[in-house]
């Protein structure tokens, strides 16, 4: 059976294609808006304030099977992928009487893992290239004290309180039945992480003797990562007319900066 295609109309050239549709799109008009700002010299806003930006050194081993065996590994590439940033507050400053508090010590813990895309060469006469896709997983903690916060943490403390009262009749014991509570609970906002870099250094070998054709089963990896995360939380903080500034990040250790433009 022959495939059957449209005819060229008249006026229609073999080089327009049919059966596409097409619009032209028609400029519209773009004017300016007049920007309404706050009268205030020094508004307040709500907005992720920079706790930490900090640089955690994370050493792991793992050993990774490989079916079918190979005989070169080609090319392995590496994407950190995290589960948890949590901050845990251990020490406290008041902030006067406000019932608030800044954070001057705490536990920062991290989890997640690594996803390795592996691509290696079999034993297999002109067979292609195998890939192996593995997850290491890794979890650690790092202290922070009040020297690495950018800004501290504010925590508000929820606060409980009971009166009795004394029974009436004999003046002389506790009413059991009639109490007074007053509770106060304070929300605050989760601090939170962001991952900015993940630097790895790793060693890769087989932690067996090769078979009589060079191949091998087993990956052993010894990996270090510098993992670069940032830790916010929403504050409330007031802002006065300036500037705006610039921040350009330091390179990281063991990357090789790029050549400077003539």
């Amino acid at each position: 059976m022959k495939d059957s295609y449209p005819k060229h109309g008249k006026g229609q050239s073999k080089g327009e294609d049919l059966g596409v549709k097409s619009n032209q799109q028609i400029p519209v008009t773009d004017s300016d808006v007049t920007l309404v700002t706050s009268p205030l010299p020094t508004p307040t806003f709500k907005v992720p304030v920079v706790l930490a930006e900090r640089t955690l050194q994370i050493v792991v081993e793992s050993d990774i099977s490989l079916y079918p065996p190979a005989t070169e590994i080609k090319r392995v590439k590496k994407h950190v992928f995290l589960d948890q940033v949590k901050l845990v507050p251990v020490e406290f400053a008041p902030i006067g009487t406000t019932g608030f508090f800044t954070v001057t010590r705490a536990k920062l813990f991290v989890g997640g893992h690594i996803r390795k895309n592996i691509e290696y060469a079999s034993a297999d006469y002109n067979a292609p290239l195998q890939d192996r896709i593995a997850n290491v997983r890794f979890s650690g903690f790092a202290e922070l004290t009040a020297g690495d916060f950018i800004n501290p943490p504010i925590f508000g403390v929820s606060e409980n309180a009971e009166s009795n009262f004394v029974n009436e009749k004999t003046q002389m014991d506790a009413r059991l039945d009639k109490y007074f509570f007053q509770n106060l609970v304070r929300y605050n906002e989760q601090p939170y992480g962001e991952l900015l870099a993940a630097n790895f250094f790793e060693l890769d070998f087989s932690p067996h003797s090769t078979y009589h054709d060079g191949s091998f089963h087993t990956l052993r990896e010894k990996i270090v990562l510098d993992l670069t995360l940032k830790v916010l939380q929403v504050q409330q903080i007031n802002v006065p007319g300036g500037g705006v500034v610039s921040v350009v990040p330091d390179l990281l250790p063991g990357i090789t900066p790029p050549p400077a433009a003539e």
